[in-house]
């Protein structure tokens, strides 16, 4: 029976586990980072002809940059013939490039491509990769090729490149360099394409393989980031690198929604406080509103039968003195009276209405909402936010702190307008050159700027920036048709995006001087 609940706890172990690995790998990152791996072909110029002599992978490491095997590129030091094509993943262009780094002792070389040629950079990963993960090795295996049936020509068109799957063995690593061992197959041609972890980051470039008689399991060696620094180092090139750990979306989504979804919960607590605060004041507001009528209403009675009393007063003094014949002073006393009696009326006719409360209450909330507003402060001004790694993904983006002018109608540095959202302000940006699309939010309740990236193909690049085109969108406005003009040209990119993005960043805001 011992046996028997160990085996069933161990089976529901590897029940749990598999969603949760499967979490970490997102398809969408390894297509993202297969935009910047490209076949490096050698061509011999020959009769005005191109010819295909052999090729390899690289990955673009700077737009203009590509980073390969030193075994690659070879050839060209004894064959002043030769020259190097560089053919992307997607589109329908190729590009020449030139060696500008060599190392064979760690099997690196560096090309430079010639004139305006642009390919999407990949990010390098310098932080521990842990035994046993997974890691996609991606490039052009000649293998693939011949099975498809490909010419040479088209072998020098835009395809995109192979994926496999496999883990990284630690502790055994090449003797005369830094090397990753890993199980992603790759075959003659994978040679200086990236091997890249599960976020799509390059953790390193594919060298080599192990030798195999037939029955034995391959094995296969990449040249290590850590070579790979020392390298660019040396050629003065910079890289984009990460050292973050790498986390789904998912998980870092429903993180976030939790977290929003306790943050609205005390919001709405402190709502609630404040609304039954404000219904105590109404009430003290509507008491003090009932007692000054009424204290009103009694003042005014009480000065009316004054007043009456003193006009009979005057009134019988005046008949008094008019029989002792002091016709002059009676005279002056039955004014008096007169003009008390008429004041009596004027009093009572002008007490306090029960009507009056109303207003009366009216004029105090009023005062109350301008004495608030006096200390109330706006939202609006600069902010700093501040990225939050650990509820951040970040792949490609150095992610540094930002800071921007904020408006509470949405306009964000006096010229770029977001629209409403539910409670925050969301805007898409879908540059003309670069090849990502951004989705940026900015959430002044709870003061969260927010930024999700994504890294598309040509063809959805293509797609979203017709959806942009679609509309005009230009300066900060209050104009509720403008608003709703920025609201459908967020919904009309969104529908060209991937089901998630490739980079989230969480940053936490607060006002400046």
């Amino acid at each position: 029976m011992r046996i028997l609940y160990t085996l069933l706890s161990i089976l529901c172990l590897c029940i749990i586990s598999i969603p949760l690995q499967s979490l970490r790998a997102d398809p969408s990152d390894i297509t993202a980072v297969s935009r910047s791996v490209v076949r490096v072909a050698l061509i011999n110029i020959k009769d005005g002809k191109n010819e295909l002599v052999s090729h390899g992978s690289g990955v673009a490491i700077a737009g203009d940059k590509i980073l390969t095997n030193a075994h690659v590129v070879e050839e060209l030091r004894y064959d002043p013939n030769l020259r190097i094509g560089i053919i992307p993943s997607e589109g329908k262009t190729n590009y020449a490039a030139t060696v500008i780094s060599f190392s064979p002792k760690n099997d690196l070389a560096l090309l430079q491509i010639s004139g305006r040629g642009r390919i999407p950079a990949a990010n390098l990963f310098i932080g521990t990769i842990n035994d046993g993960s997974d890691v996609f090795a991606i490039g052009y295996p000649g293998t693939v090729d011949i099975a498809q049936g490909l010419s040479l020509a088209d072998m020098i068109r835009p395809v995109p490149p192979v994926k496999t799957k496999g883990n990284t063995s630690a502790g055994r690593s090449a003797k005369d360099f830094n090397t990753l061992l890993h199980t992603a197959p790759i075959g003659g041609g994978n040679s200086g394409g990236p091997l890249v972890d599960s976020c799509g980051r390059v953790v390193g470039v594919n060298s080599f393989g192990s030798l195999s008689n037939g029955n034995d399991a391959e094995f296969f060696f990449a040249v290590a980031a850590s070579e790979i620094i020392k390298f660019l180092k040396q050629a003065n090139v910079s890289i984009a690198t990460s050292n973050s750990q790498c986390r789904s979306v998912a998980e870092l989504t429903r993180a976030e929604n939790e977290r929003a979804e306790l943050a609205n919960r005390k919001i709405e607590e402190q709502q609630r406080a404040e609304k039954e605060e404000q219904d105590k004041k109404l009430e003290e507001y509507r008491r003090s509103a009932e007692y000054e009528v009424l204290e009103g209403r009694d003042n005014r009675m009480a000065l009316s039968f004054l007043l009456l009393f003193t006009a009979l007063a005057l009134g019988l003094l005046s008949f008094i003195l008019f029989e002792r014949s002091k016709a002059v002073i009676a005279k002056l006393a039955a004014g008096g009276s007169v003009l008390a009696l008429f004041m009596a009326g004027a009093s009572y006719a002008s007490r306090p209405t029960f009507g009056d409360i109303e207003d009366i209450l009216a004029k105090k909330i009023n005062d109350n909402e301008e004495e608030q507003s006096t200390v109330n402060i706006s939202n609006t001004g600069k902010k700093l936010c501040v990225i939050e790694p650990n509820r951040s993904r970040i792949t490609v983006s150095k992610a540094s702190d930002i800071t921007f002018e904020w408006n509470d109608n949405g306009c964000v540095n006096k010229r770029t307008q977001y629209g409403p959202d539910s409670e925050k302000w969301t805007r898409t940006f879908v540059p003309n050159t670069d090849n990502e699309i951004s989705v940026v939010s900015y959430d002044p309740r709870a003061n969260i700027y927010r930024v999700e990236r994504y890294l598309p193909s040509l063809k959805v690049m293509s797609n979203a920036r017709k959806a942009r085109n679609d509309f005009q969108v230009k300066g900060c406005t209050t104009n509720t048709k403008a608003l709703e003009n920025i609201d459908d040209m967020n919904r009309d990119i969104a529908i060209t995006l991937p089901k998630q993005p490739n980079e989230m960043l969480i940053y936490e805001c607060k006002d400046i001087e």
